[in-house]
């Protein structure tokens, strides 16, 4: 859905962007939008092993019909923990 306004830029306008371009208006001055960068759920949980592929395995094993979003964090930092304590 699309609420801002369209107006025709003509010729002469210093925001000419070519014959017939549309400006839209409505965004209040901010101009477009930054997209943000996606972050990994590992490095939200402040780990090295990968979250996603954990789930993934978990999903795709047959351990359970439902898998918990938490699930696959906390396997992942078990995981993790226990392969810092045998590299010691």
């Amino acid at each position: 859905m699309d609420y801002g306004a369209t107006v025709e830029v003509s010729k002469g306008s210093r925001a000419s962007k070519g014959p017939g371009h549309i400006a839209r208006l409505g965004s209040g001055g901010r101009g477009r939008r930054k997209s943000s960068k996606s972050v990994s759920r590992s490095h939200k949980a402040g780990l090295q092993f990968r979250v996603g592929r954990i789930a993934r395995y978990l999903k795709g094993g047959k351990y359970a019909e439902r898998v918990g979003a938490g699930a696959a964090v906390y396997l992942a930092a078990v995981l993790e923990y226990l392969a810092a304590e045998v590299m010691i």
